[in-house]
């Protein structure tokens, strides 16, 4: 192939915005080229992996996260149009560049009918293959920003929704409630005057019944702070001693589920934020990991300092998020426990977005899920 350093000199330099860090798989057989192409690529920032057959690329596409695939037309073991199924199936906003050494108007047809973005002749220039590639990433870009769009679309449509049923809920809610509330209170005061054997059969579901009711306020409390969240002046917040504040808040709590609790938060620099805001951020990731890890487990709350931002993270032991969960667990009312309103970590993301931040899921070094969010330093 004709794709060596010096050639690399000519032309436009490439985006790196949209290729640093870009994941290529490179499927040919014939090892100088694979070689070759992997030369270039590595050279133009991206990370690149290689398969020599179909069955090879199956499996990467099956294990790795690739957004451009490289594909000769002839495989040892069948033809590369073969791998577009397989490859979208495993990463859908993927796109497929065919290769073959041999033009002709069959092979040109076979990769529009294949779903291919280009079709490039074997040998070719490196600026060529650079600038093909990365007019395939901007596609894939493009697929991931209309998804996004869509996605936002809907948020906002359920917000509005949201916006308009909490305007009810708080008049014709909150009133029974509180009426509720106080005359259980009564009752209580009056089951207290009554011999002590007679007041445990009365108290126990008085107790049962008084949680409800303080569920039931918490769950009104998070329509009415997601749907109408309050301004607030950022001022600069010790994020150290918040979290220890949380920690200490919840040791109980772990000590009865038999979870482990860690700390690993030396001294970071302050944030800019509302500490009350923070600390709910904090103890709903906290509480939400304490939950989801079963007996004998652990859960870590941490802080980095990076540049000009702060990390703060939640780590746990439990099942963690599965991958195709990840994009909709800050949706709201969307949730995977059995009971709950679907708001918690949607409060949380609109919390950390109100300031200036932003906040992401993936895995854990524990194997279970992590939470990080990014927040301005002082």
């Amino acid at each position: 192939m004709a794709a060596r350093p010096k050639e690399r000199t000519e032309g436009p330099r490439k985006d790196p915005v949209v290729t640093l860090g870009a994941r290529v798989i490179v499927v040919e057989d014939d090892q100088d080229v694979a070689e070759s192409l992997r030369e270039v690529l590595v050279d133009g920032g991206y990370l690149v992996q290689s398969a020599g057959t179909c069955r090879e690329a199956r499996r990467a596409f099956d294990t790795g996260s690739f957004e451009v695939a490289l594909v000769d037309l002839q495989l040892p073991d069948g033809q590369g149009t073969e791998l577009a199924g397989p490859l979208k199936s495993s990463n859908p906003d993927a796109e497929m560049v065919l290769l073959t050494g041999h033009a002709s108007v069959e092979s040109a047809a076979e990769a529009v009918r294949a779903g291919a973005s280009a079709y490039l002749v074997k040998p070719c220039a490196a600026t060529e293959l650079l600038a093909t590639v990365e007019r395939s990433l901007r596609q894939v870009r493009l697929h991931a920003e209309k998804r996004d769009l869509a996605r936002r679309a809907q948020m906002a449509e359920k917000l509005a929704a949201v916006g308009t049923l909490t305007a009810g809920l708080s008049h014709e809610i909150r009133n029974p409630l509180n009426a509720a509330a106080l005359q259980l209170s009564v009752l209580e005061r009056r089951i207290q005057k009554l011999a002590p054997d007679l007041q445990k059969p009365l108290t126990d579901p008085l107790t049962l019944v008084r949680d409800e009711i303080r569920r039931l306020d918490h769950i009104l409390e998070d329509f009415l702070q997601f749907a109408r969240p309050r301004e607030f002046q950022a001022r600069p917040v010790d994020l150290t001693r918040l979290l220890g504040n949380v920690v200490d808040l919840l040791q109980g709590d772990a000590e009865r589920r038999h979870v482990s609790l860690e700390r690993d938060f030396a001294a970071v620099p302050p944030v800019y934020g509302e500490e009350g805001l923070l600390r709910q951020v904090a103890m709903n990731l906290a509480l939400n990991a304490l939950e989801a890890t079963p007996e004998g487990g652990q859960v870590r709350l941490w802080a980095r300092g990076a540049d000009r931002h702060i990390l703060l993270g939640v780590d746990d032991s439990g099942p963690g998020v599965p991958p195709q969960l990840r994009e909709r667990i800050f949706e709201p009312f969307f949730t995977t426990k059995a009971s709950g309103s679907g708001l918690g970590l949607p409060i949380v993301h609109a919390i950390i977005t109100q300031h200036g931040g932003t906040i992401a899921v993936e895995a854990s070094p524990q194997g279970g899920a992590r939470f990080v969010a990014t927040l301005p330093r002082v």
